[in-house]
């Protein structure tokens, strides 16, 4: 059975990673490919933004329409080429864009309007200001794998709303995912140089870093987000990066043990723990630790493992066996340290070369890779903690900030121990789910990365803030204009009185000073 990522010369072919069979063999674009590409986009571009805002929200409408139609086609393509089971990839992928589409086609008008500026300084009250958002122009997105259809088009719908193009790098190991997104948007009516997919391994993805695209947003390892920051910086390419996470799950001493179990087992291992948001770290409070830990071994073993097209599988393969094996040495090292497996902790060779078993660790350290290191995996290493400061230190103990969770019966104290906790998105008695909450930014702090995807603030990502002024009088000269002197030096003085003087007496004074300037000699 194939269990890695096939590659020929100037080929890539996707297999899926349950069964490995080969699903379809792509050409590679090579550099002069893709810098083509991102001419066509702009070419494009400026057509696309003439468009107008009301019109991109129809095809968006339009897009969302088809998308819906074609929901269990499009989480069988994810399936096949991913091996997550079925029923995660209509919550966590398909939905997840639904309700992206959902929010754009609600909020795009009046997040994206023309935003009046008030003139507080009394000297520019005869001015009207405006903040003026405009595309970029075309927007350069590298996806990941583990979710290859909800992460690009989140980011795509919002660029291309905003009036962007859009050329995606998907990820190597899941290039057919975007190619089926790219077919739901020119059925909608986005023009097909608007948005274009680039397959290809690394250096498509460099080749795009480097090409005149005017932002960037990738989403990927520390490592390789870190050359792509130093790459950019180059030429000030503004970037968004989302480079993963090692997030804490603080189980408090007032918890629900059997809810706080049921959410680590779930958070642990969706997506077979492939997840940039999935638990990786827990920390309970001592007197409720041996209990939690143990409710979670019970929980986890009747997990049922297999092939995620099965609409009884649990958790499915992981992608490749590369990452089978980084989880492995995690799981190894926790061992050789004195960590406890109350479940798993082992391949499933029966099932194939990607298969491992969903893992629950007791008595972790900070001294293992597998509190340390970003997993991947389905693991879930369990820390007893003697109180809330020690929890919250640990959990802050990391170079990853993108997420963590805490665990109480009392929302109120969860919500005061959130705001200790340095990280993107902080959930109180519920894991992950942020993801798909179509108004909340996603994104995360310290190597976590920069920039925000999703709402808001991810839509204002896409766009460049130009501040526009006009003033009222085109036909009088502005009374700071040059031709200054001592008279107009006590003016001035008058005019900071007027405005800023501690008492009124003051100010009145102030004001009377100031009045000269209206009829003062101006160049």
């Amino acid at each position: 059975m194939a269990s890695e990522l096939q590659v020929g010369v100037g080929k890539i072919v996707s297999v899926n990673p349950a069964t490995g069979e080969i699903l379809r063999e792509l050409e590679c674009a090579d550099e002069s490919e893709v810098l083509a590409a991102v001419e066509r986009a702009h070419i494009a571009q400026s057509a696309w933004a003439d468009l107008g805002l009301e019109q991109r929200i129809a095809v968006l409408r339009e897009f969302q329409r088809n998308l819906y139609a074609r929901k269990s086609e499009v989480a069988a393509a994810i399936t096949r080429e991913v091996g997550k089971p079925l029923a995660e990839a209509l919550v966590t992928e398909v939905l997840v864009v639904l309700d992206a589409a959902r929010f754009l086609i609600h909020n795009a008008f009046s997040l994206l309007r023309d935003e009046p500026v008030p003139h507080g300084n009394l000297v520019t009250k005869l001015k009207r200001g405006w903040l003026v958002r405009e595309p970029h122009g075309v927007i350069g997105i590298i996806s990941p794998w583990n979710y290859p259809f909800s992460i690009p088009a989140t980011e795509t719908l919002a660029a291309l709303v905003a009036g962007n193009a859009v050329v995606l790098k998907p990820s190597e190991l899941t290039p057919l995912v975007a190619l089926e997104l790219a077919s739901l948007l020119h059925a909608a009516g986005v023009p097909e140089d608007v948005f274009q997919v680039v397959v290809g391994e690394g250096p498509a993805g460099a080749a795009l870093v480097h090409s005149p695209i005017n932002k960037l947003v990738f989403t990927g390892s520390v490592g390789t987000g870190k050359r792509i920051a130093a790459a950019a910086a180059d030429r000030l390419l503004p970037v968004v990066l989302e480079l993963g996470g090692k997030d804490p799950m603080l189980v408090l001493d007032d918890a629900d043990v059997d809810v706080a179990s049921s959410a680590a087992v779930w958070g642990a291992f969706v997506n077979a723990g492939q997840a940039c948001l999935s638990v990786e770290r827990c920390y309970v409070h001592r007197s409720l630790c041996e209990s939690f830990a143990q409710a979670c071994a019970e929980k986890t073993k009747k997990l049922r493992v297999g092939n995620g097209i099965d609409p009884h599988t649990d958790v499915g393969p992981m992608i490749q066996e590369r990452q089978v094996r980084i989880v492995e040495s995690h799981v190894e090292d926790a061992k050789s340290r004195g960590a406890r497996v109350l479940t798993g902790g082992t391949r499933m060779p029966e099932l194939g070369p990607n298969y491992y078993a969903p893992t629950v660790l007791a008595d972790v350290t900070h001294d293992m890779r597998i509190m340390r290191e970003e997993t991947f995996g389905p693991v879930l290493p369990v820390m007893a903690c003697n109180d809330v400061d020690e929890a919250v230190g640990l959990a802050n103990d990391s170079e990853y900030g993108l997420a963590a969770s805490v665990w109480t019966r009392d929302p109120k104290r969860g919500e005061r121990v959130a705001r200790r906790i340095h990280a993107g998105t902080v959930m109180v008695n519920d894991v992950i789910s942020c993801f798909g909450i179509s108004e909340a930014p996603h994104g995360g702090v310290k190597a976590s990365g920069v920039g925000r995807t999703h709402g808001r603030f991810g839509l204002e990502e896409m766009v460049r803030v130009k501040y526009l002024d006009t003033d009222r009088l085109p036909g009088m000269k502005k009374v700071w204009w040059h031709g200054y002197g001592e008279d107009f030096r006590r003016q001035m003085e008058g005019f900071l009185d007027m405005q800023f003087a501690s008492n009124l007496t003051a100010r009145l004074r102030g004001a009377l000073r100031a009045t000269g300037t209206l009829w003062r000699s101006r160049l």
